[in-house]
């Protein structure tokens, strides 16, 4: 018999214990394979503007997939080596030479890594009009993927692989010659010393957290340790003092609490918690480093998967924001005018919810008494009177009014940034009409708009009697404004009337907005979602790697546990709570992280993540909680065989 025979023999029967590793390169396979055939669609490089855009984000996602996949399908090959150290031993101990033992488990890896790419580019290629398809919908476009085969992709997807699973498989042969035959055959008694804990390095661990989290939820722009330190250095502490504040929880704080908790003689004494304290207590120090990497990596994953579901979540209210009204333009001529609203009127499937011709003016202003940041000393407002924004708020259904008297004036700064922008209300700014100037003073200001930006400029609401006047000192400009039904489905009606405007005429409408940020987010939400998956994958298979390597190890532990007395519903049990605390230590530290830098990002934005962001960790955690239960019951079955046997 070959050992390539061999090899393909191990893997069919010890397949339960591989089938998560290679059903995660599969999966692996599955999303790259993806990434760099969607570049080549005919459909999405017809219906989008922008397909460049999109084949070089898919390029730079499909390089960050392959550098991670690759450290993943190293990480996995390592833990699968370790386990079978015993067996390498007694391959030695039988005088096979350890040249043909590694030349076994390169052909195994090798074996087990064609079988995934094959699979996965099969699966990759009958999922390709589904992919595409889907990705065309969340970025708002109504074209249907056809079924293709990219002979680019399958090349681009073999050499990848063939080159990563010839690396690991490299990798595993070198191991063998690094231990000596006793090292083999002790392998399972290591890292089984009682580790030490110090309380002052436990009470480091949540100082350095509370540094990373403190300075994380500074404003940057008015915070002075973020000065202090710097805006370049400030990030890099921040990952610094988290990173090894979770490597110490871990490694310190746990052991210390676990100790601590060993000392309570009524629980340790309970049942068979003592195996499960111990355990617990003995294997948290070699943990430690796994568990930390996974905190980070769920952190990272949930802070990028969230913040691109929330672009994409908040994409409508921010065109809102920019577009309160579903079009609005400027035209001298009022013929055009009237097109464009015979032209409205007409459209079936588009009803007028109002139309206002908007008197407005442009007038320049000195704002150097405005406690502003900006290096601009003069800006240009549109002015419009204390009436019309009345009606216009009516009109949008916002619950506010204004009275305004004299030369008093409000604010409407939809952008407004606390920290950057003007300290506007009670500030007073001189208008500047003609040769003479006009002071008024800010009353109040709104974090909103009534006219679209692009068309407008940041609003001043004066009262009527000081808009006469400036109306008899410069000219009024008249906005035609529109709210129609729909109006995120304007595709035809937005491009007719862009075509009867001339190309002068200030336009801006809540269509191409929409479209646009639909566009972008979705590609955005696209990519982070399946790179999300791959990264919890990834996280969720090393716990299972890690727990099926401790399980074999423990099985005569628990068949002496099973000859004394302890019966199969209570072994499960202390073999739940076991896992449940290695799942939930970097489970609830990686989203504790991910809150505290979605928090900051929020503040940043200024605008609320609290529904996508609750959405992304309740899904994250579903999932997360299905490898609970499967490495729960493989870890179960493993230690319970030996008592049928």
């Amino acid at each position: 018999m070959t050992l390539f025979s061999v090899a393909r023999k191990n893997i069919r029967k010890n397949f339960t214990n591989y089938f998560l590793y290679i059903a995660s390169m599969i999966f692996s396979i599955v999303i790259y394979f993806t990434f760099v055939s969607l570049k080549y669609d005919d459909a999405i490089q017809a219906s989008t503007d922008s397909s460049t855009k999109i084949s070089s984000a898919f390029n730079g996602a499909a390089v960050v997939l392959m550098i991670f996949v690759a450290v993943f399908i190293w990480y996995s090959n390592s833990f699968f080596t370790k386990k079978r150290k015993k067996e390498v031993g007694l391959y030695s101990l039988l005088g096979v030479r350890k040249k043909q033992i590694g030349q076994m488990l390169f052909y195994e890896n090798f074996i087990m890594g064609i079988i995934a790419l094959i699979i996965g580019i099969i699966l990759g290629t009958l999922l390709s009009k589904f992919f595409v398809t889907l990705l065309m919908k969340i970025m708002g476009y109504e074209a249907i993927g056809n079924f293709v085969i990219s002979p680019a992709a399958i090349i681009n997807t073999i050499v990848v692989f063939i080159i990563i699973t010839a690396i690991t498989s490299i990798h595993g042969y070198r191991l063998i010659y690094r231990f000596k035959l006793i090292e083999l055959f002790k392998a399972e008694q290591e890292g089984e010393k009682e580790p030490k804990a110090s309380f002052l390095i436990a009470f480091l661990s949540i100082i350095l957290l509370g540094i990373g989290y403190w300075l994380a939820l500074q404003n940057l722009l008015v915070s002075n340790a973020w000065r202090t330190l710097g805006f370049a250095v400030t990030p890099i502490v921040i990952l610094v003092t988290v990173i090894l504040g979770t490597y110490l929880l871990f490694s310190t704080l746990t052991v210390y609490l676990m100790k601590v908790l060993r000392k309570n003689k009524k629980h340790f004494w309970n049942g068979i918690n003592l195996i499960s304290i111990s355990q617990l207590l003995y294997r948290m120090k070699g943990n430690a480093r796994t568990l930390t990497i996974i905190a980070v990596l769920s952190a990272t994953t949930l802070s990028a998967v969230g913040a691109a579901y929330s672009f994409y979540y908040n994409n409508r209210s921010n065109a809102e924001m920019a577009n309160p009204n579903s079009m609005m333009f400027i035209t001298k001529d009022s013929n055009i005018a009237d097109k464009v609203k015979e032209r409205v009127s007409q459209d079936k499937s588009h009803k007028i919810v109002y139309h206002e011709t908007v008197p407005t003016l442009n007038i320049d202003a000195d704002i150097t008494n405005l406690n502003s940041k900006m290096s601009a000393d003069q800006v240009e407002y549109s002015v419009i009177d204390n009436k019309t924004y009345n009606t216009l708020i009516k009109l949008q259904k916002r619950n506010d009014s204004l009275s305004l008297k004299g030369n008093e004036a409000a604010v409407l700064d939809a952008g407004y940034f606390e920290g950057l922008s003007p300290k506007y209300v009670g500030s007073t700014v001189s208008l500047k009409v003609n040769d003479s100037s006009k002071n008024i003073t800010f009353k109040t200001l709104k974090k909103f708009n009534v006219l679209n930006l692009y068309t407008a400029n940041t609003t001043l609401v004066v009262s009527n009697e000081l808009f006469s006047k400036l109306a008899n000192e410069t000219n009024l400009v008249n906005m035609e404004v529109y709210k129609i039904t729909n109006e995120d489905d304007a595709k035809t009606l937005t491009k007719d009337i862009q075509s009867l405007l001339p190309e002068e005429a200030y336009f801006s409408n809540f269509y191409s907005n929409y479209a646009q940020g639909l566009e972008s987010t979705g590609l955005i939400i696209f990519m982070g979602g399946f790179l999300g998956l791959v990264f919890l994958a990834a996280t969720g298979s090393i716990i299972y790697f890690k727990q099926l390597t401790e399980a074999n190890i423990d099985k005569e532990r628990y068949e002496i546990l099973h000859k004394i007395g302890v019966n199969k519903k209570e072994v499960k049990k202390s073999i739940a709570r076991q896992i449940l605390f290695i799942f939930a230590l970097p489970l609830i530290a990686g989203i504790a992280h991910s809150v505290i830098a979605l928090t900051a990002l929020s503040r940043l934005m200024q605008t609320n993540l609290v529904i996508p962001v609750f959405i992304c960790i309740g899904i994250y955690v579903c999932i997360y909680v299905a490898y609970y239960f499967l490495t729960v019951n493989t870890y179960y079955k493993i230690v319970t065989k030996s008592d049928k046997q």
